[in-house]
C-alpha cells in the first residue's frame, strides 16, 4: 500500500476539507482496484491505496468522469433562455465516454423541463413538481447528486446548508460553474486534459506554486480565495480560484446526503436531518456576536479521524452523523461542544473543524472557521455541568427570545462562552476555565433573581443544587476562591428552615441533602440583603440578617456551622482590601449554588491551602476580640451570648466602642481576655465586622484567638503547625 500524502487538503477552508472528501469518493467510486483509505494527519488528508502518486494523479486527468452536477429547477444553471449556456452545450454535445452519464443527466433534465412547459425559472409549486419530475426521471447515478442537493419531505423541498438553496448561493449558481469549471480543466471535444490541468491539479493536491488561477467564483467554500476588500496589499483584490479546488469540492459535498426522517411511532412531518450539522450558536470564538445567530444558516462540525477510513465506513459515519449531549442530541453549537467534550460522538473522530454559515462581505454567506475542538472525555462537563443540563437547555432557549431583558442575554452569552472554553481545555485540568463556567453559571442566576416578572412568564426555575466536585474542579488557589468557597459553605437551620448563604441572595427556598431541591419563594424576600454596592456593605448586611435569625430562633450562642474553613490570612487580605472584591462576589453567586449538605460531602474536595509562609500572617487584634463574641465553638463549651451591638458599631466603623463593649461581654462571660482596648475606626473597623461572616474551624479559630486571649486556648493550638483540621 503506498501512502499519499495531499498538503493541498486541509481541514480549513471548507473546500479543502470537501477536496479531501471528494478524492477519496471518486478514488474508490471509479477505482475500486486501487482500494483507497483516507485519514488525517495532522493538518493534511493522506490516501492509503494500491495507486502511487503517479496513478493517483493519472486517473483524474485522463480517467475521472465527473458526477452529473445539474439543477435545472434554478436560475442561471443554464438550461433557460437568459443563462450562460455554454459549459453546458460543451458537455452535452460531446461525444466521448467519459461524460456519456453527464450528457445522459442533461438530456433528462431537459426532458423533465419540456415536460412541465416551463419557459423561465419555476417558481414555488412549479419548483417542487420540477424537482419531484428530476427525482423521478434521472438516471441511477445522478441520484446521489440530487439527494446532497434537495430532500422532498411532507412539508416540501427543504435544502441541505452545505449546498446553499438546492446548489446555488444568492446569485452563484453552483451547477453551471461546476460544469465551466471543467471545460478549463478538459477539452471535452478530444476528452483530455488541457494543458495547464497538470499544474493545476498538482497544486490542488500536493500544494505546489502554479501561475494562472482565474477570477472566478468560489463562494461559500473559502472565503480567502473569493477575493474582495483587504484580500491584498491593495484596497481591493480580484479572486484567485484553481478550478480544481471548486470540481474536487463539490464532489466532496456529494458525500453529505441529506435524509427526511420521522420520529419512530411518531405522526410529526418529516424534518430535514444533516450529518453533524447543529443549529448557530454565536460564542465560542473571537468575533461572535448575536447577529451571528440570528442570521447565520447553521453549524457543521466536520470531523477529523486517525485511522484510515474506507469510502463505506465514511459514509456510514456522515449517515448517521451522531452527537449526544446525555440522552437528547445536540441541538445547536453549544449543545456540540458538550457531545465532543463528553464522548458523545462517533467513536474513531479525534478532532472537529467548527463551521458557521454566516452572513460576511455585505449579504454573503461564508462557511467561516471557528474553531477546532479536540474529542476527549471532560470531567467539569460530563460529570458536574450535565446535571443541570436540562436546566441550561431551557435557561439558553428562553434567552434567545426577543422578550428576554439584556442582562439575561449578557448572562447566556457568558454561559455559552464558558462551556466552549472548557470544552476547548478538556483534560487538561484548567481550574480557570471551570471557574469561569461556574461564575457564569451565577451570573446566570443572578439575572434571573432581578427578574421576577420575566422569569415568572418563562417558567424558569433557579439552578438546581449543583455537585460538590465543583469546589476542586474551580479552586485556582486565591484568596477569593477560598473566602467565597468557605462563606458560601455557611449554613444554618433557625426554627425548623434551612438557611444557606444563598438565601441571603436570592429569593429561594431551598432543601438540603443528596437529593436537595431549590424553588422560587418570593415570600422570603425580606431575607434577600444582596445589593450591587460595595461587598463590605452586603457581608455586613448578611450578618445583621442572621443574628436576627439567630435571636428570633432564642439561640444561646453565635450558631456557625460550616463545611470549609476560611484561613486567617485571607480573612488579614480581606480587612486590609487586598482582595478582588469583584471577583469574590462572583465566585460568591457561583459558589452559593453548590449544595453543601449531605452524608456524601468529602473533605477531600475542599480547596488548596495557603502556602505555610502564607499561613503565618493573622488578622488584627481588633477583629480577634470581635470573633470571641462571634465564635460557634469554644473551648470547654463555654456560650457568648448574642450581642448586636457589638457588631453594629464595629459595622457602623466605631471600633472604639465596639473593643469596649467586646471586653465587658467576655469578662462577664468569665474568658480571660488581654484587657486592651483596641481603638481601630473607620473602614478597618467595619471590614472587620463584615469578616465576622467568614467561618473559621476550631484550629484556625484557635490561632486568631490566642493573640487576645492566650490563657483560653490549649498550648498546642498557639503551633502555627495545627492550622488543620
Amino acid at each position: 500500500m503506498n501512502i499519499i500524502s495531499l498538503p493541498g487538503c486541509t481541514p480549513a477552508p471548507l473546500a479543502s476539507y470537501l477536496k479531501a472528501l471528494g478524492i477519496l469518493r471518486l478514488l474508490a467510486q471509479q477505482c475500486p482496484e486501487s482500494h483507497p483509505k483516507g485519514v488525517w494527519t495532522g493538518n493534511t488528508f493522506t490516501v492509503v491505496s494500491n495507486y502511487d502518486k503517479t496513478a493517483v494523479r493519472d486517473f483524474f486527468l485522463n480517467r475521472y468522469a465527473p458526477s452529473s452536477i445539474v439543477a435545472p429547477w434554478n436560475g442561471g444553471s443554464g438550461f433557460y433562455p437568459k443563462d450562460n449556456a455554454t459549459a453546458l452545450k460543451a458537455i452535452g454535445s460531446s461525444v466521448t465516454e467519459r461524460f456519456a452519464m453527464y450528457r445522459e443527466t442533461i438530456a433528462s433534465a431537459r426532458t423533465a423541463i419540456a415536460s412541465l412547459n416551463l419557459k423561465e425559472k419555476p417558481e414555488k409549486d412549479a419548483k417542487e413538481k420540477l424537482l419531484l419530475r428530476c427525482r423521478n426521471s434521472f438516471p441511477e447515478p445522478a441520484l446521489e447528486w440530487l439527494d446532497s442537493a434537495f430532500v422532498l419531505t411532507d412539508d416540501g423541498a427543504k435544502y441541505p446548508p452545505l449546498l446553499g438553496t438546492g446548489g446555488n448561493d444568492g446569485r452563484l449558481e453552483f451547477t453551471n460553474n461546476f460544469m465551466q469549471r471543467l471545460t478549463e480543466v478538459f477539452d471535452f471535444e478530444k476528452s483530455t486534459a488541457t494543458l495547464a490541468s497538470g499544474p493545476l491539479l498538482d497544486h490542488a493536491l500536493f500544494d505546489t506554486s502554479v501561475r494562472g488561477l482565474e477570477d472566478n467564483p468560489i463562494g461559500q467554500f473559502s472565503p480567502a480565495a473569493s477575493g474582495g476588500a483587504n484580500a491584498s496589499t491593495g484596497f481591493d483584490a480580484k479572486s484567485a480560484v484553481n478550478p480544481w479546488d471548486f470540481i474536487l469540492a463539490l464532489e466532496g459535498a456529494m458525500l453529505f446526503a441529506a435524509a427526511a426522517v420521522k420520529r419512530l411511532q411518531g405522526s410529526a412531518p418529516g424534518q430535514l436531518v444533516y450529518p453533524f450539522c447543529v443549529q448557530s450558536s454565536g460564542a465560542g470564538y473571537g468575533s461572535a456576536a448575536d447577529s451571528d445567530e440570528k442570521e447565520a444558516r447553521c453549524e457543521i462540525w466536520m470531523p477529523l479521524w486517525k485511522n484510515p477510513c474506507s469510502l463505506d465506513e465514511l459514509k456510514n459515519l456522515f449517515s448517521e452523523g451522531r452527537a449526544w449531549v446525555g440522552r437528547r442530541p445536540a441541538k445547536n453549537g453549544v449543545d456540540f461542544a458538550q457531545a465532543v467534550a463528553s464522548l458523545g460522538v462517533d467513536r474513531g473522530i479525534v478532532e472537529f473543524e467548527r463551521y458557521g454559515f454566516h452572513v460576511r462581505n455585505g449579504l454573503a454567506y461564508f462557511a467561516t472557521p471557528l474553531q477546532r475542538l479536540r474529542v476527549c472525555r471532560d470531567s467539569v462537563i460530563t460529570d458536574l455541568l450535565a446535571a443541570c443540563d436540562g436546566w441550561i437547555s431551557r435557561f439558553l432557549a428562553k434567552a434567545k427570545t426577543d422578550t428576554a431583558p439584556s442582562s439575561i442575554r449578557r448572562a447566556a452569552n457568558r454561559l455559552e462562552a464558558a462551556i466552549f472554553a472548557q470544552a476547548a481545555t478538556a483534560q487538561k485540568d484548567n481550574p480557570d476555565t471551570a471557574q469561569e463556567l461556574l461564575i457564569a453559571l451565577g451570573e446566570c442566576e443572578h439575572a434571573l433573581a432581578s427578574r421576577e416578572k420575566w422569569r415568572t412568564e418563562s417558567f424558569l426555575q433557579p439552578i438546581p443544587p449543583l455537585r460538590h466536585g465543583w469546589i476542586k474542579a474551580a479552586d485556582d488557589g486565591t484568596p477569593e476562591y477560598r473566602l467565597a468557597a468557605a462563606l458560601s459553605s455557611v449554613g444554618g437551620w433557625f426554627r425548623k428552615e434551612f438557611f444557606p448563604i444563598r438565601r441571603h441572595l436570592e429569593p429561594v427556598k431551598i432543601v438540603p441533602g443528596d437529593k436537595g431541591w431549590v424553588n422560587w419563594d418570593v415570600e422570603t424576600k425580606h431575607e434577600v440583603v444582596w445589593n450591587e454596592g460595595e461587598i463590605t456593605s452586603v457581608l455586613c448586611a448578611i450578618m445583621r440578617r442572621r443574628i436576627l435569625l439567630a435571636k428570633n430562633a432564642s439561640m444561646e450562642s453565635w450558631p456557625e456551622f460550616a463545611r470549609l474553613t476560611a484561613w486567617p490570612c485571607d480573612i488579614a487580605a480581606f480587612i486590609e482590601g487586598r482582595i478582588d472584591e469583584k471577583r469574590f462576589a462572583q465566585l460568591l453567586w457561583g459558589l452559593c449554588l453548590v449544595d453543601f449538605s449531605g452524608e456524601s460531602f468529602s473533605k477531600e474536595i475542599t480547596p488548596e491551602r495557603p502556602s505555610p509562609e502564607d499561613q503565618k500572617e493573622l488578622p488584627p487584634a481588633f477583629y480577634a476580640q470581635l470573633k470571641l463574641c462571634f465564635a460557634g465553638r469554644l473551648p470547654e463549651d463555654k456560650q457568648i451570648p448574642i450581642e448586636a451591638i457589638i457588631f453594629n458599631l464595629a459595622a457602623s466603623g466605631d471600633g472604639t466602642r465596639a473593643s469596649r463593649q467586646v471586653l465587658r461581654r467576655l469578662h462577664g462571660s468569665n474568658i480571660p481576655i488581654t484587657h486592651i482596648s483596641i481603638p481601630l475606626n473607620g473602614e478597618a473597623a467595619r471590614r472587620s465586622a463584615a469578616a465576622l461572616l467568614f467561618p473559621l474551624w476550631d484550629s484556625q479559630f484557635a490561632a486568631v484567638g490566642e493573640m487576645v486571649a492566650p490563657d483560653f486556648f490549649p498550648n498546642e493550638s498557639r503551633s502555627l503547625q495545627t492550622l488543620t483540621n
